[in-house]
């Protein structure tokens, strides 16, 4: 059958989208784009019609798309449109099942999440500590890079949170599930700057270990601006944001140690297959992973 004969029937259900579900011109358009273009192959694939569509003839679709060169999205966004044709030749009468429904499009692979090199840790850093809230976002990011934590964990610590003598931070993460973790010496050095500085800014009874100039906790977003303000302003080359951090925490302390349970410990993760998108190796257990490799962690030498 041509696709000519088939892209009929794609033409009334995109009436049925217009008139029943009250899609949007650019929604309608983005079903018959894709539904004309699977078409266009099934009908190389000798479909006989919409009501001889079976599986095979989705599976040799998806597989043909493939081996084109779309990407899974775009494969999973083509195979959901002809579910749900296929959904509506069914209300048609014209299928007795939604052949689709048995196909998926193949796993999208996990990026590994973009960090930065310790280079450009330092030209971030770089910070005049003359102001208060220079002062602050230092010891944030000095901290956040230190112990990797989540940006929910950083604006959630109080003043009770930081134990100076043991070099650890209490946080509370997904879960509600409590972590101890080690702080390094930089990050220990600007959160005392940043204490002796923080009764400017903190209002008298805040518990908040991280304020705003408003004197109260800072937010997310507070947090998210001054970051890539701070980002631009020492002219880093990357848009710089608080789980790039996080992730040049995680990404560092792999490439010193090769100790992926550790980092996973240290990153809270529940299962190690999240901490696993940082690299492709297996590793043994190593000991003492945190203070043998963090660049910022190691004492000075008296």
């Amino acid at each position: 059958m041509s696709a000519v004969n088939l892209t009929g029937d794609i033409s009334d259900f995109l009436e049925y989208l217009r008139v029943e579900r009250q899609l949007s011109v650019n929604t309608r358009s983005g079903y018959g784009r894709n539904l004309n273009a699977m078409a266009e192959q099934l009908s190389e694939l000798s479909l006989d019609g919409w009501s001889a569509l079976t599986i095979s003839h989705v599976r040799g679709l998806a597989t043909r798309m493939h081996k084109s060169g779309l990407s899974p999205r775009s494969i999973a966004t083509k195979l959901s449109a002809l579910r749900s044709f296929c959904d509506w030749l069914i209300l048609q009468g014209r299928l007795q099942a939604n052949p689709a429904r048995g196909v998926s499009a193949p796993k999208q692979g996990r990026p590994l999440p973009k960090n930065l090199d310790v280079d450009e840790l330092h030209q971030l850093m770089n910070i005049d500590e003359s102001d208060p809230l220079a002062v602050r976002d230092r010891a944030i990011m000095e901290l956040m890079y230190s112990s990797g934590l989540r940006l929910a964990e950083l604006v959630d610590l109080n003043l009770g949170d930081i134990q100076f003598d043991e070099r650890q931070v209490r946080v509370i993460g997904k879960g509600n599930k409590e972590r101890i973790l080690p702080v390094g010496r930089m990050a220990l050095d600007w959160l005392k700057k940043w204490l002796a500085v923080r009764g400017a800014v903190a209002g008298s009874e805040e518990v908040a270990l991280f304020v705003s100039q408003r004197q109260r906790r800072i937010s997310h977003r507070s947090v998210q601006l001054r970051l890539a303000q701070w980002g631009g302003k020492q002219a880093l080359a990357s848009h710089i944001h608080p789980h790039k951090l996080r992730h040049s925490f995680a990404t560092h302390m792999l490439e010193s140690s090769g100790d992926l349970r550790a980092v996973q410990e240290l990153l809270g993760h529940a299962d190690l297959a999240t901490t696993q998108i940082y690299t492709h190796l297996d590793f043994q257990h190593l000991a003492k992973a945190y203070d043998q490799a963090h660049p910022r962690a190691k004492r000075e030498k008296d």
